[in-house]
C-alpha cells in the first residue's frame, strides 16, 4: 500500500524544475572537466579538408578518402592554452575512420618537432555527449513516470553495478565459472529489477517464477538439442575477440538476451491477471489461466519480432561488409548471422514457454484470495 500511494504522489513543480537545473550544470560541467583527465585533450579550432580521392579494392569496392589539416587548442596539461597541429584521413564509409569537425574535443598523443607541437588524434571525447544523453532520459523518467520513473532508473544503476562485478569476477577466474557467475547474475537481475519496480509482494514473487522458469527451461532445451546434434552446425569460433572458451561465454549471452524478453511478458500477463482479479473477485482459476494464455497470444508474436528486429539491426553492417568482400551467403550466415539467429530462437523458446507458466502461476497465487 505504502508504494502504491507513493507512485500515485505528484512531485510538486519545483522539485521537477530543481532536478532538471541540477542535472543541467551537471552536464555544463562535464562539458568543461578537461583538468580531471591525465591524457591531453584538445579542442579543434579550425578544419581543412584536401580534395577527395577514389579508392577500389579488388572486389569493385570504391570509396574516396580525404586528408585533414586540423588546428587543436590543448585544454589540460603543461602544455594547456598552446596550439598543436594534426592530420586526419577519413572516407566516404567510414568504416574504419572518423572525419572531425570544428569545436571536436579529441584526446591525443604529443609530438615534439622542435618548437612545434604534433598531435595524433587517439579518439573523440565523448563525455558531454554520454551525459547529455543520460540526463534527458532521467528527466523523461521523472517527468512522466514520476516515481516509477525513478525506480525503474535506481533498478538499471543497480544492475550495471552487478554486471560490472560479474564480468569482472569473470576475468578473475579466466572464464572457468562464466556459467555459474552469469546463472547466479540472471537470478540477481530478475530478482532486483522485480522487487525495485513492483515491489516485495505475489505480484512480484509469480513473475519472477515465470521469469526464471521460462528462462532456465529454454537453456536446458537448448543444451538438449546441442548435446543430440554434438553442436553440429555451432560456429563458435565466429564469436569476436574470444579469449577464452567460447560455447559456455554463449550460453551465458542466452541466457541474459532470454531473461530480458521472458521478462517483460510475464510482467505484462502477470500484472494483466493481478488487475483482472481486482476488478473482478470472482473469476474462477480457470478463467485466470485462460486469460492469461490470450493475453500471452496477444503480445507474444510482437515480441518475437521485436528480437528479430534487434538481432538484424545488429548484424546489417557485418552482413554487408562479408558479402560486398565476395563472400557467398553461406559463408556469410554461416560466420556472422548463424550464432545471432540461435540465440533468437532460444529467446522465442522462453517467450512461448512463460506464457503457460505466468499464466498457471498466477492462476494459482489468485485461486482463493481476492486482492
Amino acid at each position: 500500500m505504502l508504494r502504491k500511494r507513493m507512485v500515485a504522489h505528484q512531485w510538486p513543480i519545483p522539485v521537477i524544475v530543481a532536478i532538471i537545473a541540477v542535472g543541467l550544470l551537471l552536464v555544463i560541467g562535464v562539458k568543461y572537466d578537461y583538468p580531471l583527465y591525465h591524457d591531453p585533450v584538445a579542442t579543434i579550432t579550425s578544419v581543412k579538408n584536401g580534395k577527395p580521392e577514389k579508392q577500389k579494392d579488388e572486389f569493385e569496392n570504391q570509396d574516396t578518402e580525404t586528408s585533414q589539416k586540423l588546428v587543436g587548442k590543448i585544454r589540460n596539461g603543461p602544455y594547456k592554452n598552446q596550439k598543436v597541429r594534426l592530420s586526419n584521413t577519413f572516407s566516404m564509409s567510414g568504416a574504419s575512420d572518423k572525419q572531425y569537425f570544428k569545436n571536436n574535443d579529441v584526446f591525443l598523443i604529443i609530438h615534439h618537432h622542435g618548437n612545434k607541437l604534433n598531435g595524433t588524434i587517439r579518439d573523440f571525447k565523448r563525455d558531454f555527449q554520454l551525459a547529455l544523453a543520460f540526463w534527458m532520459t532521467i528527466c523523461l523518467l521523472l517527468g512522466i513516470m514520476m516515481f516509477s520513473g525513478l525506480m525503474a532508473f535506481f533498478s538499471v544503476a543497480i544492475n550495471s553495478i552487478l554486471f560490472f562485478w560479474a564480468v569482472k569476477l569473470n576475468s578473475s577466474t579466466q572464464g572457468a565459472k562464466v556459467l555459474l557467475i552469469f546463472g547466479l547474475l540472471t537470478l540477481l537481475f530478475a530478482f532486483v529489477t522485480l522487487w525495485i519496480v513492483i515491489g516485495f509482494n505475489r505480484q512480484m514473487l509469480v513473475t519472477m517464477l515465470a521469469t526464471i522458469g521460462g528462462t532456465f527451461i529454454s537453456i536446458g532445451i537448448a543444451l538438449s538439442v546441442f548435446a543430440l546434434t554434438h553442436d553440429k552446425g555451432m560456429y563458435y569460433e565466429s564469436m569476436q575477440y574470444v579469449t577464452q572458451l567460447p560455447k559456455p561465454l554463449f550460453l551465458a549471452e542466452c541466457l541474459l538476451g532470454s531473461l530480458g524478453a521472458v521478462m517483460d511478458e510475464s510482467t505484462d500477463i502477470v500484472s494483466s491477471l493481478f488487475t483482472l482479479k481486482q476488478e473482478r473477485p470472482d473469476i474462477s482459476q480457470k478463467q485466470i489461466f485462460l486469460s492469461g494464455r490470450q493475453i500471452g497470444k496477444t503480445i507474444m508474436g510482437p515480441l518475437i519480432n521485436v528480437l528479430f528486429f534487434i538481432f538484424m539491426a545488429e548484424t546489417i553492417p557485418m552482413t554487408l561488409l562479408y558479402l560486398k568482400n565476395g563472400n557467398a551467403w553461406g559463408y556469410t550466415f554461416s560466420m556472422n548471422m548463424s550464432l545471432g539467429m540461435i540465440q533468437s530462437l532460444i529467446s522465442g523458446i522462453g517467450i512461448v514457454l512463460s506464457v503457460p507458466l505466468a499464466s498457471w502461476f498466477a492462476s494459482l497465487a489468485l485461486r482463493r484470495k481476492s486482492m
